[in-house]
C-alpha cells in the first residue's frame, strides 16, 4: 500500500488509555464505521477503553446494526469527563462535533484532539492531524491505521470498514474510489468482511419509512438551468409524516442525482423545523465545494452540505440561483 500514517499520529493513538471517539452531526454510515471500527480496534488489540460520543437519536434506525459490530462499544450523549484524548473522525470542522455542547466543550485541561479526517476544507483544527483530502472515505484511513498499529482484523472489524469505504464510494462508482481504496476493500473482504450483508443493509433493506420518504424525494425532484440541475425537496411535515427524522436523511441526494445529463444534482431537507439541510454532488469536471462555502457549508470537491435558515422553497430559490450562475460561469470560461 502506499499511504504511510504518520508516526506522531500512531504515538497519541497508543498514548491513549481512555479516549472519547466523536463524529459528525447526523453522522452517516462512513462516520460511524470509521469510529466504531478505530474503537473496536483500539479496545480490542490496545488495551485502551475507548467510548463512543453519541447523542440520543443520532443514528438512522437503517445504521443502526453497525453498533452491535462494534462488539456493545460503550456510546455516551457527551460525558467527556473520563477521556483523556479525544478523536475526531470524518469531521471538517470542530463546531460540526457531535457531541452535547457542540465540538468545542472538547477542549479542556490540555487534553489532546486528535484529527482523522478526509475533507478538503479541513483546516487541522487538532493536536495532531491526519487529514487526506483525497482518501475515499474516513473509513479508509482507519484501515491504514490499524494496520500500522498490527490490529488483528476481525471480521466485525473489517466488516465496519469495509461499509465505510462502500458507503462512500457509492458502490466503487465515485471519482473518489482509487486503486488503494479498492485495495483496502479487497483485503477487507480477505479478513472475513460481510460483503453481501453489508449489500443488503445498504441497499436492500429499507423500513417502509425510508420507502415513503422517497417516494417524496422522486415526488418532488426537479429540473432546471436547461436541465443542468436537478434538485429535489422534502419539508418537515413530509418527513415526519413519512414516518422518518432527520437522522434518516442520509444518501436521498442520489434521487435527483440519478438523472442523466445533469452537472449538479442537491437535495433540500427541513430535519428540524426552520433549518434546510443542503446536499451538493458534482458530476464529471463539475464541482460544488465553492458553491457549498458560499453558503457557509464545505466538504469534498464532488460531495459537500451546508445549513441555511428559512423556508425550504425560500432556500432553494436562492442556492438554484447562485448554482446555475456557477454552471453559467464555467461554460464562459470553456467557451
Amino acid at each position: 500500500m502506499s499511504v504511510s500514517v504518520p508516526s506522531p499520529l500512531l504515538e497519541a493513538l497508543r498514548a491513549a488509555r481512555r479516549p472519547l471517539l466523536v463524529g459528525h452531526v447526523t453522522p452517516d454510515a462512513d462516520c460511524l464505521t470509521a469510529v466504531y471500527g478505530l474503537g473496536a480496534g483500539l479496545a480490542a488489540h490496545c488495551g485502551a477503553e475507548p467510548i463512543v460520543a453519541l447523542p440520543a437519536d443520532a443514528v438512522a434506525d437503517r445504521l443502526e446494526f453497525l453498533h452491535a459490530w462494534a462488539n456493545g462499544l460503550p456510546t455516551t450523549p457527551g460525558d467527556v469527563d473520563h477521556a483523556d484524548a479525544v478523536i475526531v473522525l470524518d469531521t471538517a470542522k470542530l463546531p460540526r462535533a457531535n457531541v452535547e455542547g457542540g465540538g468545542e466543550t472538547l477542549r479542556r485541561d490540555g487534553r489532546p484532539i486528535i484529527n482523522i479526517d478526509h475533507h478538503e476544507t479541513n483546516p487541522n483544527f487538532g493536536d495532531v492531524n491526519w487529514v487526506v483530502a483525497d482518501a475515499s472515505s474516513a473509513a479508509e484511513l482507519v484501515y491504514h491505521i490499524l494496520c500500522a498499529l498490527d490490529v488483528e482484523f476481525t471480521p466485525e472489524i473489517a466488516s465496519l470498514l469495509y461499509t465505510g469505504i462502500y458507503a462512500d464510494t457509492a458502490g466503487f462508482s465515485l471519482p473518489n474510489c482509487s486503486g488503494d481504496a479498492m485495495a483496502a476493500a479487497a483485503d477487507l473482504v480477505h479478513r472475513g468482511a460481510r460483503v453481501a450483508e453489508i449489500g443488503e443493509r445498504l441497499q436492500r433493506s429499507r423500513r417502509q419509512a425510508d420507502f415513503d420518504l422517497l417516494r417524496i424525494v422522486y415526488a418532488n425532484t426537479r429540473l432546471t438551468a436547461d436541465g443542468r440541475i436537478a434538485y429535489s425537496t422534502v419539508n418537515h411535515d413530509e418527513l415526519i409524516g413519512a414516518g422518518c427524522r432527520a437522522a434518516d436523511i442520509d444518501d436521498q441526494v442520489e434521487v435527483p442525482r440519478s438523472l442523466e445529463g445533469i452537472d449538479i444534482a442537491i437535495l433540500f431537507t427541513e430535519g428540524v423545523k426552520g433549518k434546510i439541510r443542503i446536499n451538493f454532488r458534482g458530476e464529471g469536471d463539475t464541482t460544488i465545494l465553492d458553491l457549498a462555502r458560499q453558503f457557509g457549508g464545505g466538504g469534498h470537491l464532488h460531495a459537500a452540505g451546508a445549513i441555511l435558515s428559512g423556508p425550504v422553497d425560500e432556500v432553494a430559490r436562492q442556492v438554484l440561483e447562485r448554482a446555475a450562475r456557477q454552471l453559467d460561469g464555467q461554460a464562459d470560461r470553456i467557451n
